[in-house]
């Protein structure tokens, strides 16, 4: 009996036909059983008469399974499988977390620190190399990826695999995906599970002369069944529907994106996330349905992050607040300065921004279309960032709406005995609203967040409490802070301070 650890991956193979299209005309799957408990997974054809059954045990002990099949020579196999504690490194996949954050099954918090390399698995083969290489350098854990090539300004290539075979006339076949390419996708996948990174796996994009976003209704809902059944038993996978989904709005239209959210949950067992990208800020996706699990959105305002989490009611992944860059295309030309103070505002309203490079390169080999090396300077301060957060993350850092004078224009957040409040682009000397109103036991230091370092405060008198008169009408202003923190006269700072007291 096969014996793998926890959220590892378990697969049986068995040997059926393979003549006619066994990629239509064959089903199969298996229900996984412990205790009573049935858990069914859908199979698929891996090509020469190989079909696959993968499975992501979430439970220690002893399992059992018995396959269902159209075909007698598939149908009624049974087997069984041991599963011990998981590996260390290895906590779950990640789920929806009180309610505008995420952790990983065993609980452990997971604060999403995304990159985007949209055809990194589409590229020669030592560049794919050096894409993992890079990350491993990183501190990112989620890279956005696409399942299909793509054809855009500095991503034009040909691809490593066609991702449908070719009939005799050389034309894709839409009806027969090819298992080579699907293989060398999921390795890859398997690759950045193993360094402790999340594929968030673009399963549709607009940008194509291939012909796969040109593919039926029917030809789309079997591949989104076809790639669930390959990928979900990977425990880094997260879903994305597509890229700018509103962009094939005209031939893919809006039942169609609901139906393959439903597909995903029909033949997905785990319930790995689930989300949707826009193109246009104006036509973002219904984000408040139940099967959508948390909102991914493309908008370059990072100060609305407060108003998606009220609109939606669920975490809030921006993975497209606009890129590092110089490339003519204004969403590729921000400073890397402007991408660290999105991600700072970000974070601090409650939400998660993520990270993108495209600096013109004599070959074309962008971060954000091709992976393979970094030649900015934001993604070592988004490390940093993300350093700083998991000190003190226990259920998410949720944002200060109220209570605090200045809330709307700085960014503050509190998770625990931690509060961190940044003043982005404001640059005061001293600094009191938000501070603690009674003399207590705190550490208080200010974090640079462009140098990268954190110092302990020093503390003065906080300003005297003025009521500010609008004619008529007197305003309280907020009460006096116990104290103020003097401030190098600079942009970009944050103060944290975290109260002793459990």
């Amino acid at each position: 009996m096969t014996t793998i650890a926890q959220w590892d991956m378990f697969e049986a193979s068995f040997l059926g036909p393979s003549d006619g299209n066994p990629f239509v005309e064959v089903e199969l799957e298996a229900n996984f059983a412990q205790h009573g408990r049935k858990v069914r997974v859908p199979g698929f054809y891996d090509g020469e008469g190989a079909y696959k059954v993968r499975f992501m045990p979430d439970n220690p002990g002893e399992w059992t399974f018995e396959t269902r099949s159209n075909i007698s020579a598939l149908n009624g196999q049974t087997g069984g499988l041991t599963v011990t504690a998981p590996r260390p490194g290895n906590h779950g996949p990640v789920q929806v977390a009180n309610r505008y954050h995420f952790a990983h099954a065993d609980g452990t918090p997971f604060l999403s620190f995304g990159t985007t390399c949209y055809a990194w698995t589409h590229q020669p083969l030592a560049e794919q190399n050096k894409t993992l290489q890079t990350l491993g350098k990183t501190r990112f854990n989620k890279v956005r990826m696409g399942v299909f090539p793509k054809d855009y300004p500095y991503n034009v290539n040909a691809p490593l695999h066609d991702v449908y075979q070719r009939s005799a006339d050389g034309n894709l076949d839409f009806d027969r995906p090819n298992p080579e390419s699907f293989r060398h996708f999921e390795n890859q996948v398997k690759a950045l599970g193993d360094m402790g990174i999340q594929a968030d796996i673009i399963m549709l994009h607009p940008y194509d002369r291939w012909g796969y976003s040109g593919m039926s209704a029917e030809q789309d809902y079997r591949y989104f069944a076809y790639l669930t059944a390959r990928l979900a038993a990977y425990h880094n996978v997260w879903w994305s529907l597509a890229n700018e989904y509103d962009f094939l709005l005209d031939t893919k239209p809006m039942p169609q994106w609901d139906r393959y959210f439903h597909i995903i949950e029909e033949n997905d067992p785990y319930g790995h996330l689930r989300s949707i990208h826009n193109g246009d800020p104006k036509a973002s996706y219904d984000h408040r349905k139940a099967w959508v699990s948390h909102v991914c959105i493309q908008h370059w305002d990072v100060k609305r992050t407060l108003e998606w989490r009220g609109a939606y009611g669920k975490p809030v992944v921006n993975d497209e607040p606009e890129y590092e860059g110089n490339i003519t295309e204004a969403w590729g030309n921000i400073s890397a300065q402007e991408l660290v103070h999105r991600f700072w505002t970000t974070t601090l309203r409650g939400g998660y921004a993520g990270h993108g490079e495209t600096y013109r390169h004599p070959d074309d080999l962008l971060w954000w279309a091709k992976g393979g090396e970094l030649h900015g300077q934001a993604w070592q301060r988004i490390g940093f960032l993300r350093d700083v957060l998991e000190q003190d993350a226990r259920n998410g850092f949720e944002p200060i709406e109220t209570g605090m004078r200045f809330a709307g224009r700085v960014s503050a957040a509190r998770d625990g005995n931690t509060t961190i409040i940044y003043l982005g682009e404001h640059q005061p000397e001293i600094w009191a609203y938000g501070l603690p109103k009674e003399p207590g036991d705190y550490d208080v230091d200010i974090i640079d967040t462009w140098e990268m370092s954190v110092t302990p405060a020093e503390r003065v008198p906080a300003p005297e409490n003025h009521p500010v008169r609008h004619g008529a009408v007197s305003l309280a202003r907020e009460p006096d802070a116990a104290f103020a923190v003097k401030l190098p006269t600079k942009p970009n700072l944050a103060i944290r301070i975290r109260s002793r007291r459990s």
